[in-house]
């Protein structure tokens, strides 16, 4: 079957304004949040119901063809590109709420549910969906279960797969499975705790139950201004070491703050300051107060110039936004931006941001840092101009070094953005052969010939079984 009678196939199935072929209309989907990367997708399809991506899943197995399920394309590590033949399999239109369950604290969401729209929902009951990704009022359930999304508040609240208790998945050879359960630990290994995460390349969430939790009953939102970096994530230590738990700890350095508060999202930032730290604590009013004045006296005493508490849910809106926003702020330092999200020891954060600063002095760029500080998820940002090859040629070598200082002090690649593409480079920092051969392995289960999410998360190199000749990769393959 050629490209051209695939789309024809694809229209009988999802209609005619369900398929996307011509290259002006595909240029939104060759790049996700992540501008680095490009890859124009020859074909894209769109279904509408959960049968119409059933029947257009098994249209690919029949076929052999490869495909890249897409949710709102915000993701960060070029996860959600189709390069080659494959197919983007938009699930933008799956957008239903199926049920909403408040006294069980359940919900059954389709795949392209939005992450805020489902909070909304749930608020009529005193609910909410506690994993918030900064892109939460545009990114889908569906892209937080293939990237295991996390967000300001998963310090106390944890990432998707702590909310996720079932998904029904199609695989990629177009059968229907159901993994987890709603109501307990279901026998057996955990399949669930596999999917999620796995990037697109286990196969499509068709629909998932997560569970909700009730809204805090009081909460105190906090900022605190240093003028060193070093005294933030001073603070951020000791704030930890209290036995304090906040529901977040964010810290922004000197240019974030700067590019927030210059664009639409200022939030009201001392613009002066080379460090703030945004501070959430919530729980039962009794002694909540006690908790804000400790945190405040530790901030001050690691050199917090002030400490001061959102007066109501204007001001506390106000203080987020900024926050959430800054990525987008950033658009006003350069037009394109390399994201990373390495994840380090809480302990070891003044040494590696030192660290991240020598670097950015020795290739002569500007690191702006916005991270979850509380559990130690760094996102070193570098805006440069792609059409400069000596600037960008800057930029990839820094962060090579940033990435590679990050897993020497004993950290991580990733701490929610997921692999993709744009750590693909990184995974044998932090995996033998042995380790990748076996996720290769694991992947075989759910998908033996790799047409899911194709070139994604593990090197094809590393892949023992799959550079092997075609009959000897068949009998190495793990049966579906």
């Amino acid at each position: 079957m050629t490209r051209d009678e695939l789309a024809i196939a694809l229209r009988a199935i999802v209609g005619p304004r369900g398929v996307l072929s011509r290259p002006a209309e595909l240029l939104p989907f060759s790049a996700d949040g992540l501008p680095t990367y490009h890859r124009p997708p020859k074909l894209a399809v769109f279904p509408s119901t959960r049968e119409q991506v059933i029947d257009v899943i098994r249209l690919f197995a029949r076929e052999q063809w490869p495909f890249v399920p897409r949710g709102a394309g915000t993701g960060l590590s070029a996860g959600a590109l189709a390069g080659g033949d494959a197919v983007i399999v938009g699930l933008n239109r799956l957008t239903r709420i199926l049920s909403l369950d408040p006294v069980n604290r359940l919900a059954v969401v389709e795949p392209g549910a939005v992450n805020v729209s489902l909070t909304r929902a749930a608020g009529a009951f005193g609910l909410y969906y506690a994993p918030d990704p900064s892109s939460q009022s545009a990114c889908t359930i569906g892209g937080n279960v293939a990237e295991n999304s996390g967000g300001p508040h998963c310090l106390k609240y944890g990432v998707t797969v702590n909310h996720v208790v079932a998904v029904t998945v199609l695989l990629p050879d177009g059968e229907v499975v159901s993994l987890g359960g709603a109501h307990g630990e279901t026998p057996g290994y955990d399949l669930l705790g596999a999917f999620v995460g796995s990037e697109g390349c286990f196969g499509i969430a068709l629909d998932v139950t997560v569970r909700l939790s009730p809204n805090p009953p009081a909460v105190r939102t906090m900022l605190a201004d240093f003028t060193s970096i070093d005294a933030g994530a001073r603070a951020t230590s000791a704030i930890i070491a209290s036995g304090i738990l906040p529901a977040a700890l964010e810290m922004m350095d000197g240019p974030t703050i700067r590019a927030v508060e210059a664009s639409i999202y200022a939030a009201g930032y001392p613009a002066d300051a080379e460090a703030v730290l945004l501070i959430e604590l919530d729980g039962l009013e009794a002694g909540l107060d006690a908790d804000a004045r400790r945190v405040e006296q530790l901030c001050l005493d690691a050199g917090a110039r002030t400490v001061r508490t959102a007066r109501d849910e204007r001001e506390r809106a106000r203080l987020w936004q900024g926050r959430k926003k800054a990525f987008g702020a950033m658009g006003r330092v350069a037009p394109a931006l390399v994201v990373q999200d390495a994840v380090i020891p809480r302990t070891r954060l003044p040494d590696v941001l030192r660290t991240i600063h020598d670097i950015a002095q020795r290739w002569r760029i500007q690191v702006c840092n916005v991270f979850h500080a509380g559990d130690g998820n760094l996102h070193p940002n570098i805006g440069y101009d792609p059409r400069d090859s000596d600037a960008t040629d800057r930029v990839h070598h820094a962060m090579r070094e940033i990435m590679r200082a990050c897993v020497d002090a004993g950290g991580t690649i990733t701490g929610e953005h997921g692999i993709g593409l744009d750590k693909l480079e990184y995974m044998p920092l932090i995996f033998s052969p042995a380790s990748l051969d076996a996720q290769c392995r694991l992947r075989a289960v759910f998908d033996p010939d790799r047409r899911a999410n194709p070139d994604k998360v593990v090197p094809q190199h590393a892949c023992r079984e799959w550079t092997q000749a075609p009959a000897a990769r068949a009998a190495a393959t793990v049966p579906a």
